[in-house]
């Protein structure tokens, strides 16, 4: 069976897509057969690999979602692509055809064929996050080091926390990731510091730094590991890709 993990907080502008897109590129270059879904409508993360968004989504769809697969410029990685139609997006608000059971039948009978399936969530606590959640056998959630990352974990943690209940305990969590990570700033290590003393080892060991090659990656419709392979962003995500295999 497939790995699920969600990618998911709340709070935009933490690394989320970033962290999905070069995961994702990083587990597939490793062998892992890897499907990369992008439920977040601004679509980040099908521009980011290179891919085209949809015209409309593959969730509102009457279809197998796997027939909605893309292929991308990476042997072992597919993409189930976003859709930017605003009609499309006030529907999966609104929670339409994107229920947890329609989202984790398809995953369940459609995506046998992956190892690793990895969902780009929108930056919410609505309908289409949990029901990636529930549809998921894994959250990770990515972190900025700054004053409101703890306020935004203590949130996210409860809705998790109601999913894992109500999901007969498929969900379980895969970790913490705290990104944009600046040694040079007191406020990175108190951040550090106490969500590693609060949840001890869900807290991923390697972080995110701050690095420009990570930024500037998306704009050309590639993976950190291939804009910058010797670049500080590219080396830890490698990392994080191997502690992501090693937690299995």
């Amino acid at each position: 069976m497939a790995r699920i993990i969600c990618i998911a907080n709340q709070k935009g502008g933490v690394g989320k897509t970033t962290t999905a897109v070069n995961l994702a590129v990083g587990l597939s270059t490793a062998g892992e057969r890897t499907l990369l879904i992008d439920l977040d409508p601004q679509c980040n993360a099908t521009s980011g690999i290179g891919a085209t968004p949809s015209e409309a989504h593959p969730l509102l769809l009457d279809k197998p979602l796997r027939e909605s697969l893309q292929d991308t410029s990476w042997e072992n990685l597919r993409i189930l692509p976003g859709s930017r139609s605003f009609v499309d997006v006030d529907r999966l608000e609104r929670g339409e055809s994107s229920d947890s059971a329609v989202l984790r039948q398809n995953l369940d009978t459609g995506m046998a064929s992956f190892d690793f399936v990895l969902i780009d969530c929108p930056p919410s606590l609505g309908q289409l996050t949990q029901a990636a959640l529930s549809a998921s056998t894994e959250v990770l959630m990515p972190i900025q080091c700054e004053y409101y990352a703890m306020e935004g974990l203590t949130q996210m943690i409860h809705v998790i926390r109601d999913v894992m209940q109500r999901g007969q305990g498929r969900l379980t969590f895969g970790g913490i990731l705290l990104t944009m990570y600046d040694p040079s700033l007191e406020l990175t290590h108190e951040v550090d510091s106490e969500v590693r003393e609060f949840f001890g080892d869900i807290v991923f060991d390697t972080v995110i730094p701050r690095d420009v090659a990570v930024s500037e990656a998306p704009s050309h419709g590639i993976s950190v590991m291939d804009y910058a392979p010797r670049s500080r962003g590219c080396r830890a995500y490698l990392e994080l890709c191997m502690e992501v295999l090693e937690r299995d």
